[in-house]
Parts: structure tokens; C-alpha cells; sequence
């Protein structure tokens, strides 16, 4: 018997466990400050900028950097395309693990 193998290539960006960790919660939020989504990650913050840097880059995260009450305040909006690669990651993951 012979097998049919089907090639799946899941997004690297978003496999990386840490950014997968950042998208699983921006997926869930219309939008999140940096010390929520380092709360939510439970990354150091040197690792989430990193991280969210390739992310915005990638086009998949929006940033948004100003000063509340005189104080830096970054805010992250998952763009259409990241919401879109990171459901075609889940599905893609779920052929894969079979649920």
C-alpha cells in the first residue's frame, strides 16, 4: 500500500513558538498594549520586542507608539493579512495533527 503524502509548510514567522504565543493573543484582541501581551506571553521584554519586531515587519502586526500621561505606551493591532496567515497556520496545523 502505498501512502500519499501531502506537503504542508507551515508558516516559519508564526511556527516559532514565541510568536505563536504573540499571535494567539492578538488574534483574541482588537487591540493590545505592550504590557498586556508581555503579561499574556510571559516573555522577557527584551524577547517581545524582538519577536514583534519580525512581526511588523512581516506586515501581520500594526504598532502603534505614543505617550499617554507623558509616558511611552506601544498598542498592537493584528493586521487582515496576520489574521489571515495565522488561520491558515491553524488549518494548515490541524491537517497536520489531525484535529
Amino acid at each position: 500500500m502505498n501512502a500519499v503524502q501531502t506537503e504542508v509548510n507551515l508558516d516559519p514567522l508564526i511556527h516559532e513558538a514565541n510568536r505563536l504565543k504573540i499571535m494567539s493573543v492578538l488574534v483574541e484582541c482588537e487591540a493590545a498594549d505592550f504590557g498586556f501581551v508581555l503579561s499574556a506571553t510571559a516573555l522577557t521584554r527584551g524577547n517581545l520586542s524582538s519577536h514583534m519586531a519580525k512581526l511588523v515587519q512581516a506586515g501581520y502586526v500594526n504598532e502603534k507608539k505614543d505617550f499617554v500621561e507623558r509616558k511611552p505606551h506601544t498598542e498592537y493591532r493584528l493586521m487582515p493579512e496576520g489574521r489571515d496567515a495565522y488561520a491558515k497556520y491553524r488549518k494548515q496545523w490541524h491537517s497536520i495533527t489531525g484535529g
